[in-house]
Order: structure tokens, then sequence, then C-alpha cells
């Protein structure tokens, strides 16, 4: 299927303007190069062209994570919080904006009820991940081995019915705390929630291999009872490639895996994505890519991975695989957003030098390549700002996310939202937004900035996180891979340009069917 696609919008809109003041462009703050030129009906205009930057990014959702997890034995000892100082720790010194957070349920593998105690704790985690300005991969499991390989049962996780009950009480926490939740780990069944080594999720815990229909749809209530318990802009990831075909009843080979049509619809085969926790480690990863032949698999999820999100850790040294050419070439295949920086570090170390590549390319990397803006604006006339953009990283990002220009003035400054889904913003591909926007404004020259904000409200605050100078908006919005281009105050990307809006001459009503800039809160 052609990956190759042009990501445009284009906004129509009319003016409220009266006649324009001088128009030129303001000096440019961004490491870019500019060129000018008239165009016939359209005024003096100015195109850049931006400058990349090499720089490792502290960007939301993506790159290299740390693990954590914490326990909840019998006697209620073993749970360990989260530090709000190691985390911040992470973000500033090591650009890592993610964990993994592991909650182990031990205590209640025999009992169908979590005490309300229990869910205050993993309320106050996911509030101090908020205050640190990171993300949460969040999975829920009940047992880890007893004693070293092979593995013996009883294995210690819950059956279906309880399993289920728990993720129902589970659920306001989880849907509370979505805005800082990066995916969830369908977790639960299993040795350490992976889904294999389980006491009743297979007819004989001595043969886990042998997986029955009913196991199968035993499983499937799992799944889709968790896909539940999040809000829908949220996903799961899965284990292997099997366990979601057969949650969605969908063959392997990329004939199976998600479509361009399907992506984003809430629906289970788009909300249901990936994790391999043996990534590079032999053949088949140790069990990931269980298909005949392999290659369906791969073909599966080398697709299905455009537009779900994947992640996980490599487990063991196996070169030439584990390799960084072979290793490169996997994640981009795979789109891969997130890695474990812990494990294993013998196979990370392996890629030497590169693993910085590593840790800008994971995820998304957006940049500007180029822009092209009316500087000033006449009396009944709209003004352009059309923008060229790349993503340099091997995936889009996975959650959604809202893309708006910001004007800022001398005394307000007003937004304009731009129907765009930085979902679909594939590695490689051509981006363009492409703005016609109404000028309804008061007189003046208007900074232009590109915003890339999380949607939810508490992460679009301008208030500050608690003991920093940073803003929760900043913290969890996009920064381009520019020079220059950063508001670390606002967390907007300055593009270098402004528009002058005119003056003197009463409004035009030509604005009727077209988008307005909205006025912000005043700082």
């Amino acid at each position: 299927m052609p990956r190759r696609l042009s990501a445009t919008v284009a906004l129509v809109c009319g003016l409220a303007l009266l006649p324009a003041l001088p128009a030129f462009a303001s000096p440019a703050s961004t490491s870019s190069a500019a060129t000018r030129h008239s165009s016939p009906g359209d005024g003096q205009r100015t195109e850049r062209t931006y400058a990349p930057s090499d720089q490792t990014i502290a960007n939301p959702e993506r790159g290299f994570y740390h693990h954590t997890e914490t326990h909840f034995r019998a006697d209620g000892s073993g749970y360990e919080p989260l530090d709000l100082a190691t985390l911040r720790g992470w973000r500033e010194r090591e650009h890592v904006t993610q964990i993994l957070r592991v909650f182990y349920l031990e205590k209640f593998a025999g009992t169908d009820t979590i005490d309300p105690a229990y869910l205050a704790r993993v309320q106050a985690d996911f509030a101090t991940a908020r205050a640190a300005g990171v993300k949460v991969i969040v999975r829920f499991a009940y047992a880890q081995p007893k004693d070293d390989w092979p593995y013996q049962p009883p294995y210690g996780d819950a059956p279906k019915d309880r399993v289920l009950r728990h993720i129902a009480q589970l659920a306001p926490v989880l849907r509370a705390n979505a805005d800082v939740i990066a995916t969830v780990q369908a977790g639960f069944i299993g040795l350490w929630g992976e889904g294999y080594y389980t006491d009743h999720f297979v007819a004989d815990p001595l043969h886990p291999e042998n997986v029955t229909p009913q196991d199968w749809a035993n499983r499937r209530e799992v799944f889709l009872a968790l896909l539940r318990a999040l809000p829908a802009s949220r996903t799961i990831q899965v284990r292997t490639m099997l366990m979601k075909q057969k949650t969605v009843d969908r063959p392997t080979g990329a004939d199976g895996a998600l479509t361009p049509e399907e992506a984003f619809n809430g629906t289970p085969v788009a909300r249901i994505g990936h994790h391999n926790d043996c990534f590079l480690a032999s053949p088949d990863d140790f069990g990931t890519f269980l298909s005949d032949p392999i290659t369906l698999d791969q073909e599966y999820l080398a697709q299905d991975s455009r537009f779900v999100p994947v992640g996980g850790e490599t487990c063991n040294v196996n070169p030439p695989r584990s390799e960084w050419p072979s290793a490169v070439a996997e994640m981009e295949r795979y789109h891969y957003s997130y890695l474990n920086s812990d494990y294993n570090k013998d196979v990370l170390g392996s890629w030497g030098a590169n693993i910085e590549e590593a840790r800008q390319r994971l995820g998304y990397r957006l940049r500007l390549t180029t822009g092209d803006f009316s500087d000033g604006v006449r009396p009944g006339h709209s003004f352009t700002a059309n923008l060229g953009l790349r993503n340099d990283g091997f995936a889009a990002p996975y959650n959604p996310r809202s893309v708006r220009l910001v004007l800022t003035g001398a005394h307000r400054s007003y937004e304009v939202p731009l129907p765009a889904d930085p979902r679909r913003w594939e590695p490689g591909t051509p981006i363009q937004l492409n703005s016609r926007i109404c000028a309804s404004l008061p007189p003046g020259r208007y900074a232009l900035s590109l915003d890339l904000p999380s949607p939810e409200h508490r992460l679009r605050s301008q208030a500050l996180l608690p003991g920093t100078d940073t803003s929760y908006h900043a913290a969890y919005a996009i920064q381009l891979a520019n020079t220059g281009v950063w508001d670390s105050r606002t967390g907007y990307n300055d593009l270098g340009q402004s528009v002058v809006v005119g003056r003197d001459q009463a409004p035009s009503t030509s604005c009727a069917g077209g988008l307005r800039p909205h006025p912000l809160p005043r700082q």
C-alpha cells in the first residue's frame, strides 16, 4: 500500500479589515532564510526556509523510557510511589518524557475487591507524573516468576471474572488521568502481564503454548474490557500480533492489518497496538512473531504500526540482528515510538554512538522546512500562512493532538485551529499546512507561531509545573526540530514572521463561511 501521501490543510476564511498598515515581515528570531516577492492580488509575501536542529528533544509520548514498577503484597507492603525529583531529573538531564509504570496487584489476585487506599496511591502516581511533565505507559499485572526458568505453575495471576472486576474498579482512575497516559499495555494475564505463563487463560498451565478457542475468547473479553475502561482517545498494546488478530478476528499478513480508512475511528482494531519486549532477540523475537511463514506477521506489523503505537524493549544480544544496521531498519519498518533505556544494556551498548540517532528518531521528529506568508493584509482580503513540514522520526504521533496557528499581538493573542491530524503525519511524507486566515483582528502587527499542544485542558494551561518555570503547555506540546523556533515559556514554535493588520476603514463582512481567530486568555 503506498505510504507517501500528502497531508494538506486548507482554511478558507474571509476578512474583516481596515486599510493596511505598511506591511513587512518581522526580523526573524528563527534560524531561517527569507526572500521577499510580490503576489498578484496578495501583496508582498515572504518565503522562508528553516534550518533543522540536531538537538535531542524532550517531546511527549516518544523516545526512550525508564522502567518503574511497584508492588502491593498480601501484607500491604511493596508500594513505592513515584518520586517527583527523579522524574523531573530524567526529563531535564536525559530528555526522557515517559515511563513504564507496572502496577503489580499481588494482594488482589485472590480477591475481587481492590482496596480504595490502593486506588488512591495509583491516583497519586499519576498526579506526580503530571507535575513532572511526563507521561505514563501503564501496565497492571499480578505476578513475577518465583523461581528461575523453566517457570512452573501456579504462576499467580487471577481468573478472568476477577480480572474483569478489577478493570472495572480501575476504570475511573484511568479515565480521570487519561491526559498523562500514553498507552496501556494489556497486562493482567500471566507472568509480568505478558500473556504467556498463566494459570487461567490456557487449558493446561504446564503447556502455555496451547491456547484453545475458549482461552482466546476469555482473553478477548479482558482486552475489550480494558478498551472500555479507557476513553476512546487512548489505546492498549498487546504482546504478540496473534493476540490482536484473535481479538479483532483478522488474519495475519498485510491484508489483515489496519487500513488508513479504519485508522483512528475508535473501533478495537484501531485502538490496539503492539509492545515487543524481546525486540531483535531471535529470528522470531522469542515467540513474538508466530505466523508461518514468519514474513506474514512481519508484513502485518509493518502495515498495522502506521496507525497504532509500537514500542518495547530489547532482551538478548543476537548479532548481527541486534546490532545497529538491523535495529534501525526494523525501527523504521515497524514504526517504533519508544524503547526501554534500562534493558537490555548490552544490546543498547552495541549500538555505540548510533544510539543518539535512536534518541532523536524514536517516535516522531517533526520539523519545519518552508514557509510562505502574506506580510500584510488589505481591506477585503485574507492573509495566508503556508507551511511545509517533515517527519524524520520512525513513527507519527499516535495520540490525538491539536494544531493551531497563534497570532501574538501587542495587547492580545489569538488562535486559529487548523483541521489537521498529526497522527497522519507519517515519516518521510510531505506535510503541507495551507492556511487562509480571516483577519478579524484589531489593527496591528501579529507574530505567527505554530502550536502543537496536547488537546486536554489541564495540559494546555500556561500555569507552571510546581516548583518550575515551565508551563504545562510547554511540557506537553511538541517542539519542532528546528534551530531557534522553540519558545520554552509558551510552548509555541516561532515562525519568525509577522503579519500586519490594517486600519482606518469600516470592517468588511466578507468573512462569512470562514474560520475566524479566537482570542486566547490573557496571560
